[in-house]
Parts: C-alpha cells; structure tokens; sequence
C-alpha cells in the first residue's frame, strides 16, 4: 500500500479562523472590534489577544526595526563591507546563496506587508509567509517547466544530492495471491507486508486531515472512492497504481480510508459542539491554565460550519465537482512528479512538497468555501484559491511535458468506453436538472 500523504490535509490549523457562518450559509454578524488598522491586518483578532498584555505586543507593526535587522543579516551573510574575504570561489556556491536570500527577502516581505487571510490562528503573519511560500513554488515551478526534461533531472541535484538518479519504480500487485503455501516464513505474507506498510499511517492520518478540511462526510467517500478510480485508470502508467483488489477496496477504502474519515468526523464534532469563550494569557489565575491558554492558541479561535450542498443546484453541482477534481489532481501529481523527475518516495523534497500543499489547502478549502457562500452577486475567489489552481495547473504542465515518451503502453479500451460513458452521462444528467429547474421557475411565474 502506498499513499501520498496529502496536505492536504493533517493538522488543526486549519480552524484558525474567526469568521462564523451559520448552518444555512449565511455570515452571523459580529461586533466590530475596538482596537483595529486599516488595512484590517489585526481587525480579525480578539479583543482579549489585543488588549492582555501578555500578547498585544506580537500585534503591533514593527516594519522598519525588522527591516534594519534584516539589512544587518544581508550585509553580514553577502560580505558587503569586506568582499575580499567574504567572496566564495565557487560560483555554484555563490549562485546558491544568492537564490536563498532573494527567496528570503521576499518572505520577509510577505510576512511584514501582504494582505492578511481569513485565517488569524496562531497569528495572521504566519498564513501571510505561507502565502508568500505558495508563489515561491509557483514561480519555481514555473522555471521547471521552461526546462528540458533531462536538464530538469538534473537540476533536482541542486536542492538536494541525491537526485538525478533514475529509480524503480515498486509495483504492489506482482503476487495477489492473499494465502502463499509454499513460503517458508509466512503463508500470509503479501498481506503482512502490505498492511505493516510503511505509509500506513500516513494514508490514516491523512484521510483524518481531509475530513477536517472538507468536513461533509458523502463528499469524503467520493474522493476516496475516486482516488481508487484515478490508480485504477493510470495503472498502466505508473506501476506504482498496479495494486492488488484486496488492497485497493479492503485495506485502502475500507479501513484506512474509513478509519481516517470516521476519526475526522469525529473531530469535525467535537470542535463543532464547543463553546469558544477565550480569555488573555494574564488573565489566566494560574501557570497550569495559562499554559493550557497558550497551547489554545494553536486551536480554534471560532468553528466554522462548511456546507457545501452539491445537490443545491447544477452550477453549485458543478463547483463542488471541481474541488474533487483539483483535490484528485494535486494527489496524481505528487506520483507523477515522482516518476519523471525521479525522485523517490522518501526524498525529503516530497515531504516538503506535502507539508507545504497541507499548509496551502488550509486557508484554500476556507476561502472556498466562502465563495460559495457569498450571495454577492460580484465576487471573485481568495488569493489562496487562486494559487492553488495555478500550482495545481503547472504541476500538471510538467507531468505531461516530461511524461512525453516515458507511458508507451495506451489507456486499455474499456477504460476509454467507461470514462467516455461516464462524461456523458453527466452531461446528460446536468442538462436535464437544469431544464427540470427552468420549466419549474417558468410555471412558477405563470
């Protein structure tokens, strides 16, 4: 069993967010706060973070000190006032270095400046570096895909040594056999060696994360039961997707698929059912609740509840399908990236990848939906959707210029009837919702 550990998808920062929505979509109205800025950095946090002393301090603007101690590190880490001695022979070196301060510079610049999230926990400036991470990986991402596909192979090495090394890629279905006679160690060994695998609890932990994210259980079935589908259409692709039936429905779906979402809901539910009253670290009368404060601090600030109701119309239908389809997306180029660039599963540059599409989906599933939400009749997605679709977009570019060559074998007929079917019917299927919904308002009217 393998499993891309998506961002998706594992950590409670995703309920950092102050906005309340009401269970029919609608925003409850909340008191302005007294203590605010203009640009609204601040406005979104509570009036206890503001006003306890213990952590107003942390909500004040302090550009300009950050920017002289930020021009201190750049004249001690370029060698400004002694370039003689400073200098690096090595022009690879030098190159390097000065990529990492640009990337630097700019964090710096996001962190201090850009426009805040919706998202306030632990503190807006870290979603606002996180913001600043996502464009880095897009414009990289962007250079990559100006590149040859050897040449980019190639440049794996730079960010980390042991890439540009062509690797096998493992098969879990060469023996599906669940019961094996004649092995000496074990007659049930292909079923020992998948579930004591090692990204068990991974595929766990992450189907708990996408069920905080999402939050709405049918539509977490229909993306595990999808993801199923997606290996199933690409195994003759990547040999990586040939896993065993067994594997696929039982231990997949089943059970880490179930586990995960049933472990998920279960905290969608808790945090749902609570009363969110917060209080100022100083406030607290003693040590032991003002630790517990500050690790509350790493927690909701408010729960906001997500409906996403796909059966509300065929547009709303439409727009639920394309998170599917995005999320479906992100977790095939994690595999396919893999493959031609040939990284292999445990390169730190795939956990880094993951790690940094969790923090992105995080404020991304928010601001969508809102989105869909938002009655407004002139409305536009957040900054952090619209990352996601260009990363998400790019991503794909690459897999399928570097893929160019690499899949010799062609999809299996029967796939091609079976997805050509399925397209089908759901054009079908929209188009007569939407002339039921057009003939039902016309009598209405009458």
């Amino acid at each position: 069993m393998r499993f891309a550990c998506q961002p998706l998808l594992l950590s409670k920062s995703y309920f950092f967010s102050t906005r309340y929505m009401e269970p029919n979509g609608h925003r409850k109205a909340r008191r302005k706060d007294p203590v605010t800025q203009e640009n609204g950095d601040v406005s979104s946090a509570s009036v206890d973070d503001q006003l306890d002393p213990w952590t107003a301090w942390a909500y004040k603007p302090r550009t300009i000190s950050l920017l002289l101690i930020g021009a201190c590190f750049l004249i001690w880490a370029s060698g400004a006032l002694d370039p003689e001695n400073s200098s690096s022979g090595d022009l690879v070196t030098s190159v390097k270095r000065g990529i990492w301060a640009m990337i630097a510079v700019f964090l710096a610049y996001c962190l201090l400046q850009t426009p805040s999230t919706v998202l306030v926990r632990p503190h807006p400036a870290i979603w606002r570096l996180v913001h600043g991470m996502a464009v880095v990986y897009l414009v990289a991402l962007t250079f990559l895909l100006f590149q040859k596909r050897d040449d980019a192979r190639q440049f794996m090495k730079f960010l980390h040594p042991d890439l540009g090394v062509e690797l096998p890629e493992r098969s879990y279905g060469a023996d599906c056999r669940i019961y094996v006679p004649e092995d000496p160690t074990s007659r049930f060994k292909n079923v020992y060696a998948t579930l004591f695998d090692e990204f068990v609890l991974a595929h766990i932990f992450g189907w708990w994360g996408k069920a905080i994210l999402i939050r709405n259980q049918p539509l977490l079935w229909v993306l595990s039961i999808g993801f199923e589908l997606m290996e199933l259409t690409f195994r003759h692709m990547l040999p990586n997707f040939n896993e065993c039936w067994w594997d696929s429905i039982i231990l997949d779906i089943l059970i880490c698929n179930w586990f995960g979402i049933w472990a998920g809901m279960h905290t969608v539910r808790y945090f749902d059912g609570r009363t969110y009253e917060w209080v100022g670290i100083s406030r607290q009368p003693n040590i032991m609740s003002k630790v517990k404060r500050t690790l509350g601090q790493f927690t909701p600030a408010q729960w906001d509840k997500d409906e996403w109701h796909p059966l509300l119309g065929p547009w709303r239908f439409i727009q639920v399908l394309s998170l599917c389809i995005v999320f479906l997306t992100v977790e095939l180029n994690t595999f396919f990236l893999k493959f031609c660039l040939w990284i292999p599963p445990r390169n730190p540059l795939i956990v880094y990848r993951l790690i940094l599409w969790w923090l992105i989906a995080i404020p991304t599933i928010r601001e969508y939906n809102s989105y869909l939400q938002d009655r407004k009749p002139a409305k536009k997605v957040g900054a952090f959707c619209w990352l996601s679709i260009a990363i998400c977009i790019v991503e794909l570019l690459i897999c399928i210029k570097f893929g160019h060559g690499l899949f010799p074998k062609p999809m299996p007929m029967w796939l091609v009837m079976f997805w050509t079917s399925f397209g089908v019917a759901l054009v079908i299927f929209l188009t007569v919702w939407s002339w039921q919904l057009h003939q039902n308002l016309g009598r209405k009217q009458q």
